[in-house]
């Protein structure tokens, strides 16, 4: 197929009367090759379709094949997809009417959740999925009092600046890049009047008025513009050098757990942060991050030639967005195992109904949470400085191989 024809069959597709289809430019990697390949990726909502063209050859690389794991709300620019293997990184529309119908209203606005709600990160994040957001980005870090009259120097000439201060650098702190429609309104109604106790009375609802005290001890923070949500994105998680205010892992008395791809895509992430708090874990270190197809089969090795679900496992660890935490607890390795449940969510929902993969899990690859195996590599697994710099702070990671599913 020629560029031409492919145009042209894009805009035949696009007519109202027949089908309509979606085109994203994006990229993927090949750490084997070094280079970033170019390819224009059409998805058709009707049946679930996609293909793909190559941009440097000129050709077609995917025949239109159904695919159902791809759906509209994933197509963002900033995304990263995976499909039959391959992770592609979606860096723009391919033309106006994709641009409209799909990133027309697309925001990105930053959420905190400050010192007084941290433990109730789970039902906020639920209450995020609820509002049609999703999130894109999180870290569980602890603000200096610089950094945080950094944060917030825009109000540095206001009366309540130092009790503010002196509050959010007081604790942990939750930060989130959420990505939605409109998602710097969208989040602040979520959160309520500033002032908890009128959220109480006027948005008892909110999560104000459900979590917050006052004025400054109101649970949650939102951008209030575009040019603020991007300015404070960048103090979080800096899009240059550095990786923004460092994470808040202990290494004493803990254990590893990740959350799946399927389950954060599946919007289970609340739930289980919700499930794993109300058990009596505390989530001393919370981030996310995304895998590539190398550092996964690193990661899996020991299960290579060992188990029949070897492939579908690296697919599944690298398919999207992960989320490291580490749990605090006594004799946590042992406890939080125990509380994950079996391996396989049908042994799991009739041996043990009220564990995690019991609740959350579909099959033995896509079961919801990796917690460690063994008692004796819970600290190691969190205590390693590179594990912890790689997991924690970074998308990329070269040292997972210490971690078991």
């Amino acid at each position: 197929m020629t560029n031409t024809n492919f145009y042209e069959k894009r805009q035949y597709l696009k007519s109202p009367a027949l089908e309509t289809c979606f085109l994203g430019l994006q990229y993927i990697y090949s750490i084997f090759a070094a280079l970033l390949r170019r390819y224009q990726l059409l998805y058709y909502p009707k049946d679930g379709s996609v293909e793909m063209f190559d941009m440097k050859n000129q050709r077609t690389f995917l025949r239109r094949t159904k695919f159902d794991e791809l759906h509209p709300e994933d197509l963002f620019v900033g995304n990263r997809v995976n499909i039959f293997s391959r992770q592609l990184n979606l860096t723009g529309y391919g033309d106006q009417y994709t641009a409209n119908k799909l990133g027309s209203k697309k925001e990105r606005t930053l959420a905190m959740i400050k010192p007084d709600a941290v433990t109730k990160v789970g039902n906020i994040i639920q209450m995020i999925y609820d509002a049609n957001l999703i999130v894109t980005k999180a870290k569980m870090t602890k603000l200096t009092w610089k950094q945080a009259a950094d944060f917030y120097m825009e109000h540095q000439s206001k009366s309540f600046f130092n009790n503010l201060v002196q509050f959010v650098s007081s604790g942990p702190v939750v930060a989130m890049e959420l990505m939605g429609n409109e998602a710097v309104t969208t989040w602040r109604k979520v959160l309520g009047p500033t002032d908890s106790g009128v959220a109480q009375k006027d948005a008892a609802n909110s999560l104000r008025g459900q979590f917050g005290t006052d004025g400054t001890k109101n649970a949650g923070h939102g951008s209030d513009s575009l040019a603020s949500a991007a300015r404070e994105l960048e103090f979080f998680f800096p899009s240059t050098t550095g990786h923004g205010p460092s994470n808040t892992a202990k290494y004493s008395d803990c254990t590893c757990s990740i959350i799946k791809p399927h389950a954060i895509s599946e919007a289970l992430t609340g739930k289980i942060l919700k499930s794993i708090i109300e058990n009596g874990f505390e989530i001393s270190a919370l981030q996310m991050f995304n895998m590539d197809r190398v550092n996964a089969e690193e990661f899996l090795e020991v299960y290579k030639g060992v188990v029949a679900e070897y492939t579908n496992m690296v697919d599944e660890l690298c398919s999207g967005p992960c989320m490291a935490l580490e749990i605090h607890a006594t004799d946590a390795p042992r406890t939080f195992r125990e509380f994950c449940g079996p391996a396989d969510p049908e042994i799991a929902r009739h041996l043990r109904p009220a564990t995690l993969r019991a609740l959350y899990g579909k099959n033995k690859v896509q079961n919801a949470i990796h917690c460690t195996d063994l008692p004796e590599d819970g600290i190691l697994e969190v205590s390693s400085s590179k594990y912890h710099s790689n997991v924690m702070q970074g998308p990329h990671s070269h040292v997972l191989y210490s971690v078991s599913f």
